[in-house]
């Protein structure tokens, strides 16, 4: 059986396309966005979470770990990374819920049954459910055999993704999905390599490639503050969007600092830690620069 890791699944998400959605968290991620708010979702294996807030100091985790791979940190039970086999005999007994893993491996029968049980939600409202990650084409064949498998049921599907993936995979996923959600971070080539690890080379040529064949696209904007809020990376967005044969409309999402806290459970480094949010104001004149291109524009997804 077909089968791949998800490191989340959310019911009744209303940000993910329209109506009401299951949307599926696939892990792995070909970028690295510096303010990426799901660090769990970039490796494409499952990885060990520590809530230290939540730790008591019990010691119950040392005392299973055939590994020795964790020892107590004023009073904080850590783990040594790289002696960790992610046996999961930690997160057994930790009765606090301190330690988790971030991610699980499924068979597409188990998530299409998770995704059956809102088919009455997404009847109602024009939902379906909504592929995201990390980076759903990362998981190519996981991926086409959900797309199908929500076909066979009369369930649509949108694919959340950076677009970064050889065009023939999105070659074969575009043919089992009603709408794309397509990410944008920067224009600058050079600007996007420093910020997410890769060319944007291969993002633009998709997406172009896609709206000449008629998809169904949203372009989502994220705004960082510093990173990719300025007038020239807004108004060269704004003409490439204009440019595309068909784009059904753009979506603004505003940086939000919610996700920060995970990159210490994970022992990362945030790398923007000054960063906040972009003021109303700001984002009322990003929505006109747009809109000036005669561009449908909303904010939020």
């Amino acid at each position: 059986m077909v089968g791949g890791v998800i490191f989340d699944v959310k019911r009744f998400s209303i940000h993910d396309g329209p109506g009401i959605r299951t949307t599926v968290f696939l892990k792995g991620c070909p970028l690295n966005c510096w303010w990426c708010h799901n660090p769990e979702g970039q490796a494409p294996g499952p990885e060990l979470v520590l809530r230290a807030g939540r730790c008591i100091g019990c010691g119950a985790c040392l005392e299973v770990c055939p590994q020795g791979a964790i020892s107590l940190d004023s009073g904080v039970a850590r783990t040594d990374r790289e002696r960790c086999d992610l046996c999961g005999a930690c997160v057994e007994v930790c009765y606090t819920g301190a330690r988790e893993v971030a991610g699980r491996e499924m068979t597409v029968q188990q998530v299409v049954a998770e995704i059956e049980r809102d088919i009455p939600f997404y009847d109602q409202s024009g939902g379906g459910v909504t592929f995201s990650g990390g980076e759903p084409l990362l998981q190519q064949d996981f991926l086409l055999a959900l797309l199908q498998a929500c076909r066979e049921r009369g369930i649509r599907t949108g694919v959340d993704t950076c677009g970064y993936a050889p065009w023939e995979t999105l070659d074969r996923v575009r043919r089992l999905t009603d709408l794309f959600l397509w990410d944008l971070k920067l224009m600058d080539d050079a600007r996007h390599r420093e910020y997410t690890g890769v060319s944007n080379r291969l993002i633009l040529e998709n997406v172009r490639a896609l709206s000449e064949r008629g998809h169904a696209i949203f372009l989502r904007l994220p705004i960082i503050p510093g990173v990719n809020d300025d007038d020239g990376n807004i108004r060269q967005t704004g003409a490439f969007a204009a440019a595309l044969p068909h784009l059904a409309r753009v979506d603004l999402l505003p940086y939000h600092p919610t996700g920060v806290g995970k990159y210490e459970r994970l022992d990362q480094v945030y790398r923007l830690p000054d960063t906040r949010p972009p003021s109303d104001g700001r984002i009322e004149e990003i929505v006109d620069m747009l809109r000036g291109f005669g561009l449908q524009v909303k904010i939020g997804g």
